[in-house]
């Protein structure tokens, strides 16, 4: 089965030996340049997108806009992306052992931001890569989240973990 990434992972390209890819630092922040009068009552965001050549020759990339889509809450629904004020990689060249970022401005209502997806569809020297999807949330409060945990039941994986850190966890610390 197909999983996602989670905001902050690497992936891997196999079709590009040693090419990855993260989305990562999402969080709620104004755009640059204003808003858009598209996006009024809702809560602007922003999510970094960042390319890494770990290979041995350079690859051209390219991210531009409809490249990356942006997704929020528990239906899926389109958030608003404030091209004029995002920031995206057009033909770069990147080296070895160097990177490219590009960031996305986007809003979308409040309450829809503890669920967040990102798909990103690539384009390396000239060739379009696989889709990739990431997953993450912007507000979730610790309830919310050992809500979620104690909702994946007392045998799984992600209880077992939590039980065990816990544990180790020294008395008066986070």
């Amino acid at each position: 089965m197909y999983e996602p990434n989670v905001v902050g992972d690497w992936q891997e390209y196999g079709e590009h030996a040693g090419l990855r890819v993260r989305v990562h630092r999402l969080e709620t922040a104004e755009p640059p340049r204003g808003r858009d009068d598209a996006a009024v009552g809702l809560t602007y965001f922003s999510v970094r997108v960042t390319i890494e050549n770990r290979g041995t020759r350079p690859c051209s990339v390219q991210l531009e806009d409809g490249q990356i889509d942006v997704r929020v809450g528990a239906d899926g629904e389109g958030a608003f992306i404030d091209w004029r004020n995002s920031q995206f990689i057009e033909g770069f060249d990147v080296y070895p052992l160097r990177r490219a970022t590009a960031v996305v401005h986007a809003a979308a209502a409040e309450d829809a931001l503890t669920h967040v997806d990102v798909q990103v569809h690539l384009r390396v020297d000239d060739e379009w890569t696989d889709r990739r999807l990431w997953a993450g949330g912007i507000g979730l409060t610790e309830t919310a989240q050992v809500a979620a945990a104690a909702a994946c039941g007392p045998d799984s994986l992600a209880h077992q973990l939590t039980a065990y850190l816990e544990e180790r966890t020294e008395p008066g610390t986070a």
